[in-house]
C-alpha cells in the first residue's frame, strides 16, 4: 500500500525506536482495555503512571523538569501510534502537548519545578479549562472571574467539555482578572485540585464518541488559589499566551486526524479483502477499489501536509494560519475518510464493537474543539 511506502522526512532512527516503544506499550496497556475504558468513560488512573514509567509523558519538555528533552516530533510519533490503534480516549495530547507547554513557556522556575516532574511521571494529570457553557471558540467572552484577596485569587465560574476532568491534579484556568474589554482582562491561573475547597467536578459528559476520554464539567465556588499560581509576570497576559500556544494544540489535532484517516483506510482495506459478497470479496468490485483509492489519496495528502507543518513548527516557522489550515483540512479529511470506510463495512460499520464505528463517532468532535473549523477558515482567510 502507498501508505506503507510513506516515510515522514522528519523521522530519525531515534524516533523509529520511540514508535516501536509506543506501539508495544499501547498494545499491552491500552488496546486490551479499550472497551472497559469506554464503559467507565476514562482510562484507568494508573494508566497515566504506566505511561510515565515508559517515558511517554511530557516527552518534549526539557529533561531538567523531568521531561524527555525531545521535540514536537516526539509528541507526533506518540499521537500517530495512538490514532493508528483507533484510540481517542487517552488525552495525552492535552496533558503533554498542551498543558505542560503552557507551564514550560510561561511558568516561573519554581512553578516548572513544582508541576512538570509530576506530570512527566504521571503522578499529576493536567487539564486546561477554557470552554464555558456560553463561551466556545470566542475566548474573549470568558466569564469565570478571579478576584484578588490578599495572597489569593478567589475564583468563581464554570467550565465544560474539560478533557482529563476526572483525573486532573493540575488545571490551568482561563479567568477574567480585570474588567478590561475583550482578551485584555484574561489571565491563566493554575489550580492544584487535591483537597481544594470550592473545586467541584461536575457530571461526566455523555458524548456520541470518544467514550473512553475523561470529559466532564468543572465549577469553582469561592475557590481560593494562591496568586503565586498566576502564569506570567503580571495579570492580563492570558489571551496573548493562549494565542501563542493554540497553534501547537491545533497542529497536534491535525497530526492525530491524519493518522486516524490512515487507520480507517487500513481497517476498510483488510475488511474488503476478507468479506465476501455475490461469490467474491468486496475488493473485487470496482466501486470498492475506487473508494479506497480515493481514501488512500486523501490520507496520504493529509500526512504530507502534516509532515510539512511538523517540520516548520520544529523550526519555529509555522504561523497561526498554517496551523489553522492543517487543523481544519486534516479533520475534514478524517471525517470524510471515516465515513467512506464505514460504508464498506455495511451494517457492521454501525456496530459499536467495530473499531471503524468508534473512529467514525470520535472523529466528529475534531472539527469542533481546538477552535471550530469555521473559525480556522476565518483565520486562514485573514492571512490572505
Amino acid at each position: 500500500m502507498l501508505l506503507d511506502d510513506h516515510r515522514s522526512p522528519w523521522m530519525t532512527e531515534e524516533l523509529e525506536d520511540l514508535r516501536k516503544l509506543t506501539r508495544t506499550f499501547l498494545a499491552k496497556e491500552l488496546v486490551p482495555h479499550q472497551e472497559r475504558f469506554a464503559e467507565q468513560h476514562m482510562v484507568d488512573r494508573d494508566f497515566w503512571r504506566k505511561a510515565g514509567d515508559a517515558g511517554l509523558l511530557c516527552i518534549s519538555i526539557p529533561q531538567e523538569y523531568g521531561g524527555g528533552g525531545g521535540t514536537f516530533q516526539h509528541e507526533s510519533v506518540i499521537a500517530i501510534e495512538q490514532a493508528l490503534v483507533g484510540d481517542d480516549g487517552w488525552a495525552n495530547g492535552v496533558h503533554s502537548t498542551i498543558v505542560a507547554h503552557y507551564i514550560n513557556a510561561f511558568g516561573s522556575e519554581e512553578q516548572k519545578q513544582r508541576w512538570l516532574p509530576g506530570m512527566a511521571s504521571g503522578e499529576l494529570v493536567g487539564a486546561i479549562a477554557m470552554t464555558e457553557p456560553t463561551t466556545g471558540s470566542d475566548l474573549q467572552r470568558v466569564r469565570t472571574r478571579a478576584v484578588r484577596d490578599g495572597d489569593d485569587y478567589v475564583i468563581n465560574g464554570s467550565k465544560t467539555f474539560i478533557s482529563n476532568g476526572t483525573h486532573c491534579d493540575v488545571v490551568i484556568i482561563v479567568a477574567r482578572t480585570s474588567d478590561e474589554a475583550g482578551g485584555k482582562g484574561l489571565s491563566l491561573i493554575v489550580a492544584e485540585t487535591a483537597d481544594l475547597p470550592g473545586f467541584e467536578r461536575g457530571r461526566v459528559l455523555q458524548k456520541i464518541g470518544q467514550h473512553s476520554q475523561d470529559t466532564r464539567e468543572l465549577s469553582f465556588v469561592d475557590m481560593r488559589v494562591p496568586t503565586a499560581n498566576l502564569l506570567g509576570n503580571r495579570e492580563g497576559l492570558g489571551f496573548v499566551q493562549l494565542m501563542q500556544q493554540l497553534p501547537q494544540e491545533r497542529l497536534i489535532i491535525a497530526v492525530g486526524a491524519a493518522a486516524s484517516a490512515e487507520a480507517s483506510v487500513r481497517l476498510a482495506t483488510a475488511y474488503a479483502k476478507d468479506r465476501e459478497a455475490f461469490g467474491d470479496n468486496l475488493m473485487s468490485f470496482q466501486n470498492t477499489r475506487f473508494v479506497l483509492a480515493e481514501c488512500v489519496g486523501d490520507a496520504l495528502a493529509a500526512r504530507t501536509l502534516v509532515d510539512s507543518c511538523i517540520t516548520r513548527h520544529v523550526a519555529g516557522e509555522l504561523d497561526a494560519a498554517g496551523a489553522s489550515l492543517a487543523k481544519f483540512w486534516c479533520t475534514d479529511v478524517q471525517n470524510k475518510v471515516a465515513d467512506k470506510c464505514l460504508q464498506i463495512f455495511g451494517g457492521y460499520g454501525f456496530m459499536a464493537e467495530y473499531p471503524i464505528a468508534r473512529i467514525f463517532a470520535g472523529a466528529r468532535v475534531q472539527k469542533i474543539y481546538g477552535g471550530t473549523n469555521e473559525i480556522m477558515k476565518e483565520l486562514v482567510a485573514r492571512s490572505l
